[in-house]
């Protein structure tokens, strides 16, 4: 019984170490804080560990997580707990290591994009920050949000339009492609 505790926790260790930093990326996209998404991030892998018999086994166990971590979000915003993105530190993000075909981390001005996210309800900005930082498939951000597939389209075109009407954002987004 020991050896299969001992593997289970060393699977598991290695399931964290291997995903901790997109984690924490959304984690940070989704409450806007540093502090805030370590909380969640870390609550997150509690609820996992403990459940990490059926969450190992899953067929993506990162989408089971990812899940998990949508839930807690939501509640936590259910409760009416208040979220914002603080200006000037970006720490959480300085340390990630971005995909090179990541045009969005490599942007100049994060701060307009974190400030505009701040700006949309949690539900559209769950299905942004899912769909397009995080590159899910619709079926996939439906499955982590807990929603259908139409409801994640009418909550992400949402917050694409309302990100789209922020001038100063338009026009980063613009002059981006042009390089």
């Amino acid at each position: 019984m020991g050896d299969r505790k001992q593997a289970r926790d060393e699977e598991f260790q290695s399931f964290v170490i291997g995903r901790w930093p997109r984690l924490m990326r959304t984690a940070f996209l989704l409450t806007g804080e540093q502090h805030a998404a370590e909380d969640l991030v870390q609550s997150t892998l509690e609820q996992a560990y403990v459940a990490w018999r059926r969450v190992g086994s899953a067929d993506d166990p990162e989408a089971y997580v990812r899940r998990v971590m949508i839930n807690a979000h939501a509640r936590k915003h259910r409760r009416r707990l208040r979220e914002f993105l603080a200006r000037g530190d970006e720490s959480g993000l300085v340390r990630e290591i971005a995909d090179t075909g990541d045009l969005i981390a490599q942007a100049d001005d994060r701060s307009a994009l974190l400030t505009a996210l701040a700006q949309l309800p949690p539900r559209q900005r769950e299905a942004v920050v899912l769909r397009y930082w995080e590159d899910l498939t619709e079926t996939q951000t439906a499955e982590a949000m807990g929603c259908s597939v139409g409801s994640v389209k009418s909550n992400a075109a949402k917050g694409i339009a309302k990100l789209r009407a922020i001038p100063g954002l338009a026009d980063m987004v613009t002059q981006g492609g042009r390089q």
